[in-house]
């Protein structure tokens, strides 16, 4: 029986687990979004999120917390086949990742299916990404958004209601004072193009 016994094998010792999941969760903060097998991207998401989520928190105790776990490797971008050190894992958790997600409460991550199978066993395969940042606070945006619409067409219609009354204010002469001046430009126009 295998009573209150949490988490996954992976046909892994406890010391490559734990290996195993450092290393596919920086590899998610360094490039947001990666193909692994369902089991293993099952095994990484809770471990993503809770790292996340001390990165919202973004104080010292927390930044120690994640190195801990996760360790702080750098990384690396290849610039014209030269090796650069763009910054860490951990310095893009803190600085970009948990400041994108401070107004949504969890579900940082999600997992997608794809319709491929590993070659060598036949492993389902799946896209496991960090939610983007034009979803990071979705449901509570539309209802903002619906209220600011709202707001917005009832200000328009305010502001062209007092556009219409000062347009009927306005003497009439003052308004064909107006035309005439452009239609004199428009003469000035025509003799000059007459004499050229």
């Amino acid at each position: 029986m295998r009573h209150r016994v949490a988490g996954r094998r992976l046909g892994r010792t406890k010391e490559h687990r734990l290996a195993m999941r450092r290393n596919l969760a920086a590899s998610l903060f360094q490039h947001e979004t990666i193909s692994t097998t369902m089991e293993k991207a099952k095994e990484v998401k809770p471990f993503a999120e809770k790292l996340i989520t001390l990165a919202k928190k973004g104080t010292l105790a927390a930044r120690r917390r994640a190195i801990a776990l996760l360790g702080n490797r750098d990384i690396i971008d290849h610039e014209d086949g030269e090796p650069v050190k763009k910054g860490t894992v951990i310095g893009k958790l803190f600085s970009e990742l948990g400041p994108r997600y401070l107004d949504r409460p969890g579900g940082y991550t999600r997992i997608i299916r794809l319709s491929l199978k590993r070659l060598g066993d036949n492993g389902q395969l799946v896209l496991l990404q960090l939610v983007g940042a034009d979803e990071s606070s979705e449901k509570p945006t539309r209802k903002r958004s619906r209220k600011k619409v709202k707001e917005a067409v009832e200000a328009e219609k305010v502001a062209e209601d007092q556009d219409a009354a000062r347009a009927e204010e306005e003497p009439e002469g003052a308004q064909a004072g107006e035309g005439d001046d452009v239609s004199e430009v428009q003469d000035i126009d025509e003799e000059k193009s007459r004499g050229r």
